[in-house]
């Protein structure tokens, strides 16, 4: 089993962010979870890169428990699971090829580190991650300079540049307007197909999860209250999933190109370059 989480749990005071989780990955798949506000979905995620602890449980990655991990062992799981969050998490003031560097801090030395100083062979890798996104041109530009899609997909990079086995991402879509999001996400899709890594990502749109994931989780109040195909998340599962009445709508959650009038086919002609 490539992924395997057993009862995994999460308590901050006496409420459970998350409880008794479990569920198992045994493929590189692309793995949605859905589910509200506070339903405890970056918990799981933050438990799964070790930036939050669990309070009980285990999750196993090739049979290794990585919830045990400590020191140098913990740092080494990090950088083979790269974390991609909803604020893009980049320098602003740091040039965007220096910024997609950073995925590999953990592997350098203090002094490297302090001088800033990269390898020919790291520099070019990075260009060349960011050309394979479309966005090699922006190399040499300040991070805060670019569009929110542009600066997602530089922290896309820097995840790339740890050549991770497992990317996570924490809602990578909800601060990009529809267009943007859907760019992002479909460089998502295409890197878990091309190089066969697995992705889980949390996202708050029924549609997006339906078009990319192969496997859909809701989550809500910290259990898993579905696990199943895009096909089986029909709306009236996605109501139990939210906690919803008759008067749920998906359509006020949409990120689809084709509900946007005017720039539509600006849209589509930016995810075919």
């Amino acid at each position: 089993m490539l992924l395997q989480v057993e009862n995994v749990t999460r308590l901050f005071g006496q409420k459970a962010a998350v409880d008794r989780v479990s569920f198992a990955v045994d493929r590189p798949a692309f793995v949605g979870i859905i589910g509200r506000s506070g339903a405890g979905k970056s918990t799981l995620l933050r438990m799964m890169n070790r930036l939050t602890d669990a309070t009980s449980g285990r999750i196993l990655v090739e049979r290794r428990d990585i919830l045990a991990l400590t020191g140098a062992a913990r740092r080494a799981w990090q950088s083979q699971c790269a974390m991609i969050f909803q604020q893009f998490n980049l320098v602003p003031r740091m040039d965007v090829v220096s910024n997609v560097l950073h995925g590999i801090l953990n592997r350098r030395s203090t002094l490297q580190t302090m001088f800033n100083l990269w390898s020919e062979a790291d520099i070019t890798r990075a260009i060349a991650i960011l050309d394979r996104l479309g966005i090699a041109e922006q190399a040499p530009k300040r991070a805060e300079a670019l569009s929110g899609g542009q600066q997602q997909r530089v922290a896309i990079a820097r995840a790339l540049m740890q050549d991770p086995k497992i990317i996570l991402a924490d809602e990578p879509i909800a601060s990009l307007d529809p267009m943007n999001a859907q760019i992002v996400m479909d460089t998502l899709h295409r890197i878990h197909a091309e190089d066969g890594r697995m992705v889980i990502a949390n996202l708050h749109t029924l549609d997006t999860a339906r078009r990319y994931c192969d496997r859909v989780i809701g989550m809500r109040d910290g259990r898993i209250v579905f696990d199943g195909t895009p096909d089986q998340l029909t709306t009236g599962a996605a109501r139990d999933i939210y906690g919803a009445d008759d008067s749920f709508s998906e359509s006020a959650t949409s990120t689809a190109i084709e509900t946007l009038p005017a720039d539509a086919g600006y849209a589509r002609a930016m995810l075919a370059t």
